[in-house]
Parts: structure tokens; C-alpha cells; sequence
């Protein structure tokens, strides 16, 4: 039975380069000199200090320039709340997305089961597994949810025929 995934993973390997480049840049950049500004990640982390909320802008504008240079989609991010630290910096965690939630699978599921494609969804762990009769039924499954997905940068694996 022909079949594939349906995902949400970034490179985290380029995510990395992306925000080492970024913190290199940040460090030689006169504007951000003396300040406290700094970024670094940790597993699936990003933390982003910075003087005032303004400075923080800044930093997220250099690290999008360099993850979209190293080809990985911004939509991965999901930015946190403005955080206050010891004195005058502040601070924000920036998760990188990895694996479908539970109430996006069951939109995509829905979705499809919508479609009166002749296709079946099932929710498996942080992916959507999508199986057919035929080719050509998955790829217009994987055409509608290019076209309604938009807030998550999905992305189709595993294709089975």
C-alpha cells in the first residue's frame, strides 16, 4: 500500500551553523559593541539576551538573515515571551519546532478525511502517516496540505509505493 510521513523537523544542524554565524556577527558588529547582547542555543533552545527589547529586534533580524542563508525555513521558530534578567537585560527562549502537535495532526487528519480523497490519515507519534490506493491520490493529499498548511513548514517523507 503506497504511503508516506508527513513531518515538521528542522536541520538542527543548520540551525546551529545559523546561530553560531549570527553570534559571530553579532560580536564584531560596532553597534552591539559593549552591550550585553548574546545568543546561544542548547538542544532545541535559542536563548537571546540583549540590553532592551529593541536590541533583542536586531539580534532576531541577524539570526533570520543567517538561518535563511543556511536554508531553513523561520517558521521552525516559535519566539517566547520578553523575560526580564538581573539589572537592565532582558532576555527571550526561542524553541525550534520539531515533530507535528497533537492538534495539528488532527487538522491535517481532518483535512484529508475532508478532501474525499481516497486516502487515509493516521496520527503516529509526531508525524501523520498518509496511505493510498494510488499514487497520484497521495501526491494531491501532499498538494492540499502545501496549499491549507501554511503557519508550519511541513515537509513529506518516507514515500512508500
Amino acid at each position: 500500500m503506497p504511503s508516506f510521513d508527513t513531518v515538521c523537523e528542522a536541520d538542527m544542524v543548520k540551525v546551529k551553523n545559523g546561530v553560531d554565524n549570527s553570534a559571530k556577527e553579532i560580536a564584531t558588529r560596532f553597534d552591539f559593541k559593549g552591550t550585553s547582547a548574546s545568543i546561544e542555543i542548547k538542544d532545541k533552545e535559542i536563548t537571546v539576551i540583549g540590553d532592551a527589547d529593541f536590541q533583542l529586534e536586531q539580534i532576531f533580524d541577524v539570526l533570520r538573515n543567517k538561518l535563511t542563508k543556511q536554508s531553513v525555513d523561520v517558521r521552525f521558530l516559535d519566539i517566547g515571551d520578553l523575560q526580564k534578567m538581573g539589572g537592565d537585560k532582558v532576555k527571550k527562549v526561542i524553541k525550534v519546532r520539531n515533530g507535528i502537535e497533537s492538534e495539528l495532526a488532527k487538522k491535517i487528519q481532518r483535512l484529508i478525511k475532508d478532501s474525499k480523497l481516497k486516502v487515509q490519515a493516521a496520527i503516529q507519534e509526531d508525524k501523520v502517516r498518509v496511505t493510498g490506493a494510488k499514487r497520484d491520490d497521495l501526491q494531491a493529499a501532499m498538494a492540499l496540505l502545501r496549499k491549507e498548511v501554511t503557519d508550519v513548514p511541513l515537509d513529506f517523507n518516507n514515500f512508500r509505493d
